[in-house]
């Protein structure tokens, strides 16, 4: 079952994240990408979470990089601003789309993140190499705003010389361009394991 169908709390994650998007008034349309097969259910959610703006549905690619880059092609052109958020990330709050929306607007890109709270460790071949100050560090999260020039012309850059990074911030970064942080919120977990599944279920539920 790809991730974003998953159900936590009795709905998918990408539902959790289409209710959040529906409450954040300056997003106007919607690009959704999905594995292939999977574009009917994902209409279905649509519909579940009440969207009323303009939503296209696409197959998304092989890495999450080729993902961001077909749905950034079919954004509309006139659009000034993107935001790319995860749905492993359900409980991402409306709030933290309009802080990234409105720093991205002045800035150029800015990315939710929190401080990073564990001492780091070096380690290689199973062993203790260093130890990592982390004053100055953050763990990058999304949603992650940008204006859109910006962001198609770091990912066309990305085809050209055959970059390849785990998030779009780190993308326009390469371009020379600032991107900010946006302090976000430990609760806005993405979801990777079956622990991280039970602490969000948990969250969930203690909110209802």
């Amino acid at each position: 079952m790809p991730k974003a169908f998953v159900e936590v709390g009795g709905r998918t994650m990408l539902f959790y994240s289409l209710v959040t998007v529906r409450q954040v008034s300056s997003i106007d349309e919607v690009v959704i990408t999905v594995p292939a097969g999977f574009e009917n259910a994902a209409r279905a959610e649509v519909a579940a979470a009440g969207l009323v703006v303009p939503v296209k549905i696409t197959p998304g690619g092989i890495e999450r990089q080729d993902s961001v880059r077909i749905a950034l092609e079919l954004t509309s052109a006139e659009s000034e601003l993107v935001i790319v958020h995860d749905a492993a990330r359900p409980l991402a709050p409306p709030a933290i789309f309009d802080a990234c929306l409105i720093a991205a607007a002045q800035i150029g890109g800015a990315i939710a993140a929190i401080p990073v709270a564990d001492t780091l460790k070096r380690v290689a071949d199973g062993a203790i190499r260093a130890t990592v100050a982390r004053a100055g560090l953050w763990q990058a999260q999304t949603p992650q705003a940008f204006r859109r020039e910006l962001l198609v012309a770091a990912h066309q850059r990305a085809v050209s010389e055959k970059i390849a990074a785990t998030d779009d911030a780190d993308l326009v970064e390469r371009t020379g361009a600032r991107v900010e942080v946006v302090e976000a919120s430990t609760e806005n977990i993405k979801i990777t394991t079956r622990a991280d599944l039970s602490i969000v279920e948990a969250i969930i539920a203690a909110r209802k």
